[in-house]
């Protein structure tokens, strides 16, 4: 929800409906084929599943595709009176394989040791009933391959195909460091795609993701991964509008960098203490944990908007700092929990690398905010006022999120966890989660202790 959203709506909502009204007058007086239009529709699939296995295996990159058949959109599949395929037309070899050069050759692309390969050969295209189970592993799947096609007494709907497609491209060194670019996400609203590297050793590392990831380094190098979580650090911050604004309620009663310098350290070094903690497992694996941290972040800001409303805490403002920041680093974690699969060997420089990209991209919202409060202030003729309007702005806008987030949180159904050897061992982690927040919290106050003393005038004699 943007902040501009809620109080625009009842402005909008007269000129929604005038433009609805209009709309269905428009549609209204199309002239439409009488009895209705008779070509096939080809609607894109809501939810589709694709599944692939890559493996490098002497002058060869072998790649299995399994997708949906009716992700093949525009497709005109020869059908028995029933609706269902026709397997005994002798086109059907043919449109398998024209729909996997259109809709999946052509959407994909390799690299070796960052030299682009050349293009993909479709070497085998059959289709699958949808109990097939034979992509459960590539051994199974590369046999399944070269298996006669289906028989012509199979009735199977195009709807519940699916399509298994091998490619084959030509390679230098199977041992190489490989890169896939998959670009499937046209094949359905949400495609989620799994695919398995098969290393030459017989290992496996397996990639998951939701839409297009872009270029993703199968066996990355540390300086690949590096970047890569630096630039999903920073764009995360620069994305999220609850710890932007987090940040701004942060500037609102200073502006200066002298009085943030405390503020925003508290903020990172706890924000990273829970960040790195949640990566390495030490977060609640519950269902319900997720809304909650959500909500929580939301409510981290309302509190912090109300406090400049009032114009307290600001001597304290580096401990709610702190304390918000643990709650926010959780947050952080959700979307890096998803991409870790993306850092091969290199977690933990993986994972410093995304807490550098949050921080820059934090100083990248401090730099736009900063001054611009500074300049918007410094024309008002009531500072205080303008601290408070804009506070009551960002709270708002904090307060649906709140409501919202709680009310999804409220629908789980969270009991008491069983006091078991599982709980303990939770528990003694959460326990030494909480001696390290302390412990950092201690430093920090005595640093920030230290540097006060230093910077207030020593006391002279009279």
């Amino acid at each position: 929800m943007s902040l501009l959203a809620t109080p625009s709506r009842r402005f909008l909502r007269p000129w929604g409906l005038v433009a609805a009204a209009l709309a269905v007058t428009v549609l209204g007086l199309v002239p439409r084929p009488v009895g209705g239009s008779t070509s096939p529709r080809h609607e894109v699939p809501a939810d589709v599943t694709v599944q692939a296995y890559l493996r490098p295996a002497g002058s060869t990159l072998t790649v299995l595709v399994r997708v949906p058949l009716e992700s093949m959109r525009d497709m005109e599949w020869p059908r028995l009176p029933d609706g269902s395929l026709d397997l005994a037309d002798p086109q059907v070899p043919a449109l398998l394989r024209e729909a996997a050069r259109i809709w999946i050759a052509g959407y994909l692309a390799f690299e070796e040791d960052g030299r682009p390969l050349p293009d993909e050969t479709i070497t085998a295209a059959r289709l699958a009933v949808p109990t097939d189970r034979s992509f459960a592993s590539f051994a199974a799947a590369s046999t399944s391959m070269d298996a006669p096609p289906l028989a012509p007494a199979v009735r199977m709907r195009p709807e519940v195909a699916l399509l298994d497609v091998r490619l084959e491209v030509p390679i230098t060194d199977d041992a190489a460091r490989f890169t896939i670019d998959p670009a499937l996400a046209h094949l359905g609203v949400e495609t989620v795609s799994v695919i398995h590297l098969v290393l030459p050793d017989g290992g496996e590392r397996v990639f998951r993701y939701v839409g297009d990831p872009g270029p993703v380094q199968l066996d990355p190098r540390w300086h690949q991964a590096v970047l890569r979580f630096v630039a999903l650090g920073f764009h995360h911050i620069l994305e999220g509008w609850d710890h932007l604004l987090f940040v701004l309620c942060l500037v609102i009663p200073f502006r200066s960098v002298r009085g943030l310098v405390p503020v925003v350290t508290a903020f990172t070094v706890a924000h990273s203490i829970t960040l790195i903690a949640a990566a390495m497992g030490m977060a609640p694996g519950a269902l319900w944990f997720p809304p909650l941290v959500e909500a929580l972040i939301a409510a981290s800001i309302v509190w912090m908007a109300l406090e400049n409303v009032l114009g307290i805490g600001r001597d304290r403002r580096w401990t709610v700092a702190f304390g918000c920041g643990l709650i926010h680093g959780f947050g952080f974690s959700f979307l890096l929990s998803e991409s870790l699969q993306f850092a091969g060997g290199h977690l933990l420089s993986s994972l410093l690398a995304f807490n550098v990209g949050v921080e820059l991209g934090q100083l990248v919202a401090l730099a736009v905010f900063v001054p611009a409060l500074r300049w918007v202030f410094a024309r008002l003729p009531d500072v205080r006022a303008g601290e408070i309007v804009v506070s009551l702005l960002v709270g708002h806008t904090a307060w649906h999120w709140m409501t919202e987030r709680g009310a999804g949180f409220a629908a789980y159904d969270v009991g008491l966890p069983a006091f078991d050897a599982a709980f303990l061992a939770d528990a003694m982690r959460w326990a030494a989660l909480a001696l390290l927040a302390l412990g950092a919290a201690w430093l920090l106050s005595n640093l920030f202790d230290r540097a006060r003393r230093a910077a207030s005038p020593p006391a002279t004699d009279p």
